[in-house]
């Protein structure tokens, strides 16, 4: 059997062991499922349906050109009138905070679809639970699905896809109870940007032990400690899902020695979970290495890749810059009071020792937990956000 059959093979196992694990009420669905009748109801927000209601979809008209982000292609569209794509995009000005969406419970998000123009670290995506005060979700738009270098590779993984040209697809399921909320912000201090999206999602009852939908940016450059922290001050029971990580590196050599820590529920100087090295954490080995080109070589699976290598081209790109993910799926790291994550920034020098790095790394931790969640971390002025 070819090596991709299997791992198909493997993937349909797995899910279709994971969809009889809870009962069914149409919030997810897969391989395992997916024949069962459910009185969830599906819907869907685009700008051709900001509200996402049922028989509204596609209603805007050519002569409402006076209404904000309403008819926006009805030059396009002015030999076939209403109906005819319309209004497929929404312009986002400099400094300006649109909601994209804004749900009544209960029910889940299952699926979001997005291509936005102009720089991707400058676009902050937020997402608020039930009404609360601080997102749960908040990360530059880039970052989030994984494209933290605002430079494009192809992704194909079960949480995140990226596709071409640009088209960030997430199917993290993300319930809630009450309300869903979710705004976009163009922090760049020059120039508008254009957004295409999807937003699907179901109207369904939610389970009692269903946790909420958590990600978080980070950015350390350079890492003058060598010890760079993932995610800190998460307080609350849930579990750890994955991690995106965009790592610049600043010396020559082998960058990934370093270990990754998992600190939970009281752990203090040493933690639960410590890994061997950043390539072994991210399901690689031997350096990501080809033996036959000694070259780094790109892999993306259903749970872990090394997705992107930006490699010096002897101009501007000076500098390696690499993209990478874990997600936790079917291994998720559960924590019943706290959580700490960090890895090491550590390489090689002379004699054979371990070098102290101080590379440029960000990264997206994603978790669910039960509400409420401690507040994040103040976003960075975009000065020290801008990748350079």
């Amino acid at each position: 059997m070819k090596k991709t059959g299997f791992l198909l093979i493997c993937l349909l196992c797995s899910l279709a062991m994971f969809g009889q694990q809870y009962p069914y009420n149409g919030l997810d669905s897969n391989m395992g499922n997916l024949y069962r009748l459910s009185n969830a109801k599906t819907r869907s927000i685009s700008p051709e349906n900001f509200t996402g209601e049922k028989g509204k979809g596609g209603m805007a008209d050519i002569k409402d050109k006076d209404q904000r982000n309403v008819a926006n292609a009805s030059h396009a569209a002015r030999d076939l009138g209403q109906g005819w794509k319309v209004n497929p995009y929404i312009r986002i000005n400099s400094g300006e905070t649109i909601t994209i969406a804004e749900i009544e419970g209960p029910g889940a998000i299952q699926h979001i679809w997005m291509t936005p123009t102009g720089n991707w670290r400058f676009t902050i995506m937020r997402i608020y639970w039930d009404d609360e005060k601080e997102p749960s979700v908040e990360c530059p738009v880039g970052d989030f699905f994984a494209m933290g270098w605002g430079v494009y590779a192809p992704l194909t993984s079960l949480a995140v896809c990226v596709n071409p040209g640009s088209a960030f697809n997430c199917y993290w399921t993300m319930p809630f109870r009450k309300k869903c909320k979710i705004t976009m912000e163009n922090i760049n201090d020059n120039d508008p940007m254009t957004l295409y999206y999807q937003i699907d999602y179901t109207l369904t009852d939610v389970p009692e032990d269903a946790a909420y939908f958590h990600a978080q940016w980070r950015r350390t450059n350079p890492n003058l400690t060598s010890d760079y922290t993932v995610v800190d001050g998460i307080k609350g029971k849930g579990h750890f899902v994955g991690v995106y990580m965009a790592w610049g590196v600043n010396n020559n050599g082998w960058w990934g020695e370093g270990e990754i820590k998992f600190f939970m529920d009281g752990d203090t100087k040493f933690p639960t979970i410590c890994g061997t090295g950043a390539e072994d954490y991210f399901c690689g080995s031997y350096n990501f290495e080809n033996k036959t080109t000694r070259q780094y070589e790109e892999f993306c699976t259903p749970y872990a890749g090394l997705h992107q290598v930006i490699r010096p081209d002897g101009v501007y790109r000076s500098q390696q810059r690499f993209g990478l993910y874990r997600w936790h799926i079917t291994d998720p790291i559960r924590f019943d009071k706290d959580l700490r994550v960090t890895i090491q920034d550590l390489g090689w020098r002379h004699g054979g020792r371990y070098l102290p790095q101080k590379s440029d790394i960000s990264s997206v931790t994603y978790w669910y937990q039960a509400e409420p969640h401690n507040k994040f971390p103040k976003l960075p002025k975009w000065e020290e956000m801008e990748v350079n």
